[in-house]
């Protein structure tokens, strides 16, 4: 789960990482003046508080060096479409504003800790050149990334601070910090069960002080449940759809593309969403409906498919262990007679008791095309949304 700038900060400041006075998070121009006078004595700064990079560019952070200044920056960044390359062209609705004292910034430095999943353990990424997009350094200037392995066990020793300190060039009154800053930050890491903690920029004031100036953090899903404060939040990038697929207990993640799939198993889900592109299609979604799902929760997913405008063809791609195919074509027969389903319809069974699930299915007089392979299957629901008119073969999620 992503977090957002001022939940990432609310975490690092109660663990003791230095971050700037704040007066909080306003939804309403009219609560500005209470944040101005919570944050302390201007300038300050506002931050629009959406899942996406580039806000700044975007005109999503403003300087207000005066009360009134501050009043405008509100007014032009609360309800604001926020379009930034992170975003897409649709961009993000601003609902949420932070409010910040300016920082006397010095130099602006990188540092962050991700989960290095190659090597199984989080890892410290550095860098002397704060406030870039990492991702673009790495690619043209990979000698300017600094990287440390963190030992799960142990964490982060001194030496290893120590040593990323004096390669991001601060002086020796600084590394003490420094030193004290990593180990809270890995600590804020280990007990969240992150997959990053990104502080960019981390700043060096004209005074010579740390600060966590900006922070990103993202979490494990998986591990919500030992976070209940987190499992309670709003999934801020969760569409309608997400959120209805979850009630059900089927995995959805909406996608841009105009072939609906519906398959059992995370692994299996992603072969066909990579088999479509490989015959020339778009996925529109990702959607598991698990090893056990049952003839309702395969009714519902198609429910829950059919509502996506952008969906032309929908195919159909199990394979029966846990789940049996019979189960399977009663949930496609069932789904397809009480939704009224007048696209085109491609199905391949595969696994346990398949023949009695093809038969129910060629019996049923409902009209789907059967297939004999996944290749098979995404080449058929391609074809498919060819065959259609041109208006009716073009995904359009904004007509939604």
């Amino acid at each position: 789960m992503k977090l957002l700038e001022h939940e990432a900060k609310a975490i690092l400041r109660d663990r003791g990482v230095p971050v700037p006075p704040t007066g909080g998070v306003i939804r309403e121009a009219r609560q500005l003046s209470g944040a101005l006078k919570r944050a302390g004595r201007g300038p300050w700064v506002l931050k629009a508080q959406v899942l996406a990079g580039g806000r700044g560019k975007a005109g999503g952070v403003k300087l207000a060096k005066t009360p009134a200044a501050a009043k405008a920056a509100a007014q032009a960044i609360l309800g604001m479409t926020l379009i930034s390359p992170q975003t897409g062209p649709k961009g993000v609705l601003v609902r949420e504003v932070l409010v910040d004292q300016a920082t006397d910034i010095g130099r602006e430095i990188y540092f962050s800790i991700v989960l290095d999943r190659k090597e199984g353990r989080p890892a410290i990424i550095a860098s002397s050149e704060g406030g870039v997009e990492i991702e673009r350094l790495a690619h043209e200037r990979p000698e300017a990334i600094l990287r440390e392995p963190i030992d799960p066990i142990r964490g982060v020793e001194d030496y290893q601070a120590r040593r990323i300190g004096f390669a991001l060039g601060l002086t020796p009154e600084q590394i003490g910090p420094f030193v004290k800053l990593v180990k809270l930050v890995a600590r804020v890491f280990i007990e969240n069960d992150a997959n990053l903690v990104e502080v960019n920029p981390l700043v060096v004031t004209k005074k010579g002080e740390l600060i966590a100036l900006d922070a990103k953090m993202s979490t494990d899903d998986n591990a919500l449940f030992r976070h209940p404060d987190q499992a309670k939040r709003e999934d801020l990038e969760a569409t309608a759809l997400d959120k209805e697929a979850k009630k059900v207990g089927i995995n959805y993640i909406e996608l841009d593309g105009n072939i609906g799939c519906l398959v059992n198993g995370a692994g299996l889900a992603m072969a066909t969403m990579d088999t479509v592109s490989l015959a020339g299609g778009r996925p529109a979604n990702f959607l598991d409906v698990g090893g056990g799902a049952t003839a309702d929760q395969v009714t519902r997913a198609f429910q829950i498919l059919l509502k996506d405008k952008a969906v032309k063809a929908v195919l159909v791609n199990i394979f029966g262990g846990i789940m049996k195919c019979t189960t399977i074509a009663e949930g496609v027969i069932t789904a397809t007679k009480r939704t009224g389903m007048k696209l085109p319809l491609i199905v391949r069974l595969e696994g346990t008791q398949v023949e009695e699930g093809k038969a129910l299915l060629a019996k049923s007089g409902l009209p789907m095309i059967q297939a004999d392979s996944l290749w098979d299957a995404a080449q058929k629901a391609v074809a498919s949304v060819k065959s259609l008119p041109a208006e009716n073969g073009h995904a359009k999620r904004g007509n939604k």
